[in-house]
């Protein structure tokens, strides 16, 4: 049998138990070990704000339609951070460079479930990096939305960057724009996150509650402002506060999944003023500019291979291994407690 976490309405989590399915052509077979939770995307679903769930989207206009909705409950194996064991090989497969095969771990996206049937192809050159331990695969896609939003942030040498929210993701950008030669300002509201962030390399750290970001920032910057700030908390105030931070023709990367109406967002005031650039990064594409030499798959595969390098420390990051039979209560802590999990993931 094989077991899939699955939400059955707002706040409310079960693990299922259904046959497993026989392997088609051209696919592999995985064995999960981990899978993380993403305490932003995920949590919209589990809370019932994820917009799929009263409206559609049409991927032809590239818009969100009203009416007709594009997912409802029960909303089954959500997840895109997934790393396993490859324990069957379709007699059928695609002929590849770097397929895994049978015993080789792997990682990629096939969700909160014991066993993912995954098409070849998508595993492709998914082999685990030597050295790296397997908590560290499920790492691969925060690490890639963190690494896109630095690039399209266009951090270069002594450049100023300030990064709102310091969770998972917050922190991995930290890291990687410190990395890049940036000199980082890591805002939160928790002060634990903070100093965490300042193991990550940041240079100054500032808490939202206490502080008045904007200010300290010119402060620091000779009366400039960051040259650049990447919001990743989801809040719209922290993206006003972004907008804030940054110099005259700064700009501001909105990496977080907003939710409903965005009170506390006024564009008539810095941003209309200071013409600032205000830019989305989503990880289903990369920075334009960057599209010929840049894609998806080579943010993953680079993050990881940073990792193995030992320029980011993951499982520092991971504060609870929850087995999959307790995944209800691993949501609520992220859900009602953020402040006390970084990196949640469910063991299989």
């Amino acid at each position: 049998m094989e077991r899939v976490v699955q939400f059955t309405g707002p706040r409310r989590v079960e693990v299922a138990e259904q046959p497993s399915e026989s392997l088609p052509p051209g696919h592999l077979r995985v064995r999960t070990r981990y899978s993380g939770i993403s305490a932003g995307t995920e949590l919209t679903a589990y809370r019932g704000t994820n917009p799929y769930l009263t409206r559609s989207w049409d991927p032809d206009a590239r818009l969100f339609r009203e009416g007709a909705v594009g997912m409802e409950y029960p909303v089954v194996g959500w997840g895109y951070s997934e790393v396993g064991e490859v324990v069957e090989v379709s007699a059928e497969l695609p002929d590849l460079p770097d397929l895994p095969g049978v015993g080789d771990l792997v990682w990629g996206i096939w969700g909160h479930r014991s066993e993912g049937l995954v098409p070849a192809e998508r595993l492709a050159g998914h082999t685990l990096p030597a050295g790296l331990e397997p908590l560290a695969g499920s790492f691969a896609r925060v690490g890639a939305i963190a690494y896109n939003a630095v690039l399209s942030a266009g951090v270069h040498l002594g450049s100023d960057v300030v990064i709102f929210g310091q969770g998972v993701i917050g922190l991995l950008a930290t890291r990687l724009a410190a990395l890049s030669g940036g000199r980082v300002t890591a805002v939160d509201t928790l002060d634990g996150r903070l100093a965490t962030a300042r193991e990550y390399g940041a240079r100054q750290t500032l808490n939202a509650r206490t502080e008045s970001v904007a200010e300290r920032v010119r402060e620091a910057t000779d009366g400039r402002g960051a040259d650049t700030a990447i919001e990743l908390s989801g809040t719209h105030p922290a993206l006003h506060e972004a907008l804030r931070s940054v110099t005259v023709d700064g700009r501001v990367v909105a990496s977080g999944f907003y939710q409903g109406e965005a009170t506390g967002l006024r564009l008539g005031d810095e941003f209309h003023h200071n013409r600032v650039q205000l830019i989305s990064s989503q990880i289903g594409g990369v920075p334009p500019e960057l599209a010929g030499r840049w894609s998806v798959e080579r943010l993953q595969r680079t993050f990881l291979r940073l990792a193995a390098e030992g320029e980011v420390d993951l499982r520092s990051l991971v504060s609870h291994v929850v087995p999959v039979a307790d995944a209800a209560e691993a949501y609520a802590l992220l859900d009602q407690r953020p402040g006390d999990a970084l990196q949640t993931v469910l063991e299989f």
